[in-house]
C-alpha cells in the first residue's frame, strides 16, 4: 500500500465518522424539535381557554367602560345645565355680596384688634385639651 492510498483510506475513514456523528447529532436535533412541537401544541391547548376568558372579560369591561362614559356624559351634561344657572342666580344675588364683605370686614376689623374672629373656623386646641375625657371621647 503507497502512502496516497494510505491517505485516501484515512480520509474515508475519518469522512465516514464525521458523517456518523453529524447523523448522530442530527437525530438528536430532530428529537428535541418534535419535543419542542408537543410541548407547544400542549400549551397552546392550555392557553386557548384562557386568551378567550380574558377576550369576554376584556369585552365586557369595555362594555362596562362605554355605559359608564355615556353615564358621566350625561351627568356632566346636567350638571352644566343646572349648575351654571345655580351659580349665576346664587353669587349674582347682592344680599350674597353684602354678607360676604361684611364678614370679611369684621375678621378683618378682629385681627387687627388682635383678637380672635367670634365664628372663627379655627381650632383652640388648649381649649378642647382642658375638656374633660368623657366629653373628648364623646365629641369625637
Amino acid at each position: 500500500m503507497t502512502a496516497g492510498e494510505l491517505v485516501v483510506v484515512l480520509a474515508a475513514l475519518l469522512l465516514t465518522i464525521g458523517f456518523a456523528a453529524l447523523i448522530v447529532v442530527l437525530l438528536r436535533v430532530l428529537d428535541t424539535l418534535r419535543d419542542l412541537r408537543r410541548e407547544v401544541v400542549e400549551m397552546r391547548e392550555q392557553t386557548r381557554p384562557l386568551l378567550d376568558d380574558l377576550r369576554r372579560s376584556t369585552d365586557e369591561a369595555r362594555s362596562d367602560l362605554e355605559r359608564f362614559d355615556k353615564v358621566l356624559g350625561s351627568a356632566e351634561a346636567i350638571g352644566d345645565a343646572v349648575g351654571s344657572t345655580v351659580a349665576k342666580s346664587a353669587f349674582s344675588t347682592p344680599a350674597i355680596k353684602a354678607a360676604g364683605l361684611a364678614r370679611g370686614a369684621s375678621r378683618t376689623v378682629a385681627r387687627l384688634v388682635g383678637r380672635p374672629s367670634p365664628t372663627s373656623n379655627v381650632i383652640d386646641v388648649a381649649r378642647v385639651e382642658a375638656l374633660p375625657s368623657e366629653t373628648r371621647r364623646r365629641r369625637a
